[in-house]
């Protein structure tokens, strides 16, 4: 009897358990299971986003070469950052971005623009999106592949841009406008200093405008058709719409295409690396940043040297953002209405 007493309350305490956790799961699973079906997005972005740039900070004040173990990191203050500072290396790295920020940036914009406008204008429907389509394909191709075709397109005495040089200079109708090249050819372009920063620049821009030219032209499609109907009855010409009305416009996107330069060209890798050889080419002219911050810490082993370097041109692309927005701030603010 007491037998059976006792198995009947262990059996009404195992359903009131029961029941206590269903009603809870009930009254609290809409409350929670937004926050569990994200969770995968914020676990694997706290192991692979934000461990390793609070890692990578901590690293920068130390002294650690990874082959011999966390015990053997050593801290060093501000030391790594005074190393940088006084190394010519490193400026030498950084002067080299910033000529390939210049010479690739700028290019970039410069053909997107119109390429843009001229898309946004009346043409036929098909053929915008074939133009748009044929922009775009660089950006998607792999910046390998696309190195590497270029390496071949830079060959000394194959490359297919000697061979239209020597074709353009020993040409009739072009010798005026390429004979000057005669004793220049071929160019080594990959083996001399003087021409490794060009190659490298004509690469990216050749990767890049195609992006470029989508964002503008997506600028574009939102202004307002009135505002160019209205120009051209008043005679405006297609070059005024372009100056007057376009451009202002389109400030907003501006600084965010050309932030999205800055960013991507002080970070400059793949291009230089394989086009150099991952070495930087002749007399270190194609070693950017961020190819000397890889041979520091992969080459060199000397990690917090790395790490710091890359929190230096972290602050150095801050600056430069900032830079442009002052000089496009009042454009951007106006469009958002402020």
């Amino acid at each position: 009897m007491n037998l059976s007493a006792s198995s009947l309350l262990a059996g009404k305490g195992k359903r009131g358990i029961w029941q206590k956790w269903n009603n809870w799961r009930n009254k609290n699973q809409l409350r929670y299971a937004p926050y569990l079906f994200i969770s995968p997005f914020y676990i694997l972005f706290l192991i692979f986003g934000l461990f390793p740039i609070l890692f990578s900070l901590f690293l920068s004040f130390h002294s650690w070469r990874a082959v011999g173990g966390l015990s053997t990191m050593e801290w060093v203050g501000l030391k790594n950052f005074k190393f940088l500072l006084s190394d010519p290396w490193f400026w030498g790295s950084l002067w080299n971005t910033f000529i390939l920020l210049i010479i690739s940036g700028l290019p970039q914009h410069i053909i997107a623009l119109p390429l843009a406008f001229i898309l946004n204008s009346r043409l036929p429907r098909q053929l915008k999106q074939f133009l748009s389509a044929s922009y775009f394909f660089p950006y998607i191709t792999s910046t390998v592949a696309i190195a590497l075709i270029f390496s071949t397109i830079f060959g000394l005495r194959y490359g297919i841009l000697n061979q239209l040089l020597e074709f353009l200079a020993d040409s009739s109708f072009t010798s005026w406008a390429f004979g000057w090249l005669d004793n220049s050819l071929p160019i080594n372009w990959l083996g001399k200093a003087v021409y490794i920063k060009p190659a490298i620049a004509i690469v990216v821009v050749w990767h890049w405008f195609g992006w470029n030219t989508i964002l503008y032209l997506s600028g574009l499609q939102v202004i307002s058709d009135d505002l160019y109907e209205a120009a051209r009855v008043d005679g405006a010409t297609s070059w005024h719409e372009f100056w007057y009305i376009s451009l202002p416009l389109l400030k907003p996107i501006i600084f965010f295409a050309v932030t999205m330069t800055i960013i991507g060209n002080m970070q400059l890798f793949d291009e230089p690396f394989i086009l150099t050889g991952g070495t930087g080419g002749v007399g270190r002219s194609g070693m950017t940043v961020a190819i000397y911050l890889y041979r520091t810490a992969f080459n060199w082993t000397q990690m917090g040297v790395a790490a710091a370097m890359s929190w230096l041109l972290f602050l150095i692309i801050i600056i430069f953002t900032l830079i442009n927005y002052a000089v496009l701030r009042k454009g951007v603010l106006e469009r958002r209405g402020e």
